[in-house]
């Protein structure tokens, strides 16, 4: 159950304070489905506070007795990145500032996603954000019709591919949607979430030599690492 509750009895997510973050001076265009109120340019480091702020805000909810993750691990507190961003306005932000800190690494691609359905927002957000292909990876192959594991963009030999993943422990939906991503030829040139949970998953990365960009860490939001389950490693 949750532990914070409303004066009237109903249940919130426990909230964490914001932390402060540096300046940097690159600025990236507002997408074509921007609010034409708003202004026309960001920096990355506003676009990656702003973003931070609505996952503290919105996304972070906690459990107890804690609860178990896709991972298998199990901890007190879930961070849900598509409830956290079903605002049109706050998916926008925050794929901004995912494509912001790939573009800001010097880093192209041409298509991005990765598993449904972790990837499926932010592939569609971040394709939209920077104009470039997007697909879905499905966990199987499809049973029937055309028998396709990936859906949208086709992808081969000579497609810069970046991956996403709405929060990451030990990476297994992310390393799940590299295989198979891996297999058509693609150049995987960056992988990107939302979270970083602390679980491994930067680590493994680095040994694929896969750059890897998360918009936020557990520190950032004030969250504890993950805690193993039973018979998972940590």
């Amino acid at each position: 159950m949750f532990t914070a509750a409303q004066p009237n009895g109903g249940a919130l997510p426990r909230r964490s304070a914001p932390t402060a973050i540096g300046s940097r001076l690159r600025c990236y265009p507002r997408p074509g489905f921007a609010d034409d109120d708003e202004d026309s340019e960001m920096a990355l480091d506003e676009l990656l506070a702003d973003t931070r702020r609505v996952l503290r805000e919105k996304a972070v909810s906690e459990f107890d007795p804690p609860i178990e993750l896709a991972s298998g691990q199990l901890s007190r507190y879930f961070v849900d990145g598509k409830a956290g961003l079903a605002v049109a306005a706050d998916l926008r932000l925050a794929c901004r500032a995912l494509h912001g800190l790939v573009d800001d690494a010097g880093l192209a691609y041409d298509a991005v996603g990765g598993l449904t359905l972790g990837a499926d927002h932010l592939a569609v957000g971040v394709a939209l954000t920077a104009d470039k292909s997007w697909f879905f990876v499905r966990k199987e192959p499809k049973g029937r019709g055309t028998g396709r594991q990936i859906e949208g963009a086709p992808l081969g030999p000579g497609v810069r591919v970046l991956v996403v993943e709405d929060a990451v422990t030990t990476g297994g939906s992310l390393f799940k949607a590299i295989e198979v991503i891996a297999a058509t030829g693609a150049e995987i040139v960056a992988a990107a979430t939302l979270i970083d949970r602390g679980g491994g998953a930067v680590g493994q990365l680095a040994e694929r030599g896969i750059p890897y960009f998360p918009i936020a860490t557990h520190i950032d939001l004030d969250l504890p690492p993950v805690a193993p389950a039973a018979g998972v490693g940590a």
